[in-house]
């Protein structure tokens, strides 16, 4: 892949990834902790959530990745550091922190303590795809 392709694709990758993250925080989240207020429909709403948001979190970390490796293989300097920097934060906090409590919240269920943790992780998510998206942006200018 060249430099110039591999910009593009991480450009592209981190742009989908911001606007997926602000989607999950601003209304995904917000839908499923409302779904808090009984056991059997916080059960079927994360379930649904689960099983729904897989296939596209799938995608957009593949891209991601792909986006990442490649630029900085091909075209390394200080935005795509940077870049990279962001997308190693979002992801990093996802299988380190959100990943684990999704597993907690499907078998124990939510408490105020857990959902709360889930919120600040998704924020944690959100500000790295942000970092990430402007220094893409910045690497192909």
């Amino acid at each position: 892949m060249s430099a110039e392709t591999s910009l593009l694709v991480l450009l592209a990758a981190t742009w989908a990834h911001l606007g997926f993250q602000v989607t999950v925080s601003s209304l995904v989240y917000p839908v499923l902790a409302a779904a808090a207020t009984s056991p059997e429909g916080w059960r079927r709403a994360h379930e649904r959530h689960s099983r729904v948001i897989t296939p596209t979190v799938g995608a957009v970390y593949a891209a991601l990745l792909l986006g990442t490796a490649a630029s900085l293989s091909t075209a390394a300097g200080p935005a795509v550091v940077a870049a990279a920097a962001g997308v190693a934060l979002s992801l990093g906090t996802t299988a380190l922190v959100a990943a684990p409590l999704h597993g907690r919240l499907a078998t124990a269920g939510p408490t105020p303590e857990r959902l709360r943790r889930l919120l600040v992780a998704d924020r944690v998510r959100t500000a790295g795809a942000a970092v990430a998206a402007v220094a893409a942006s910045l690497a192909v200018v």
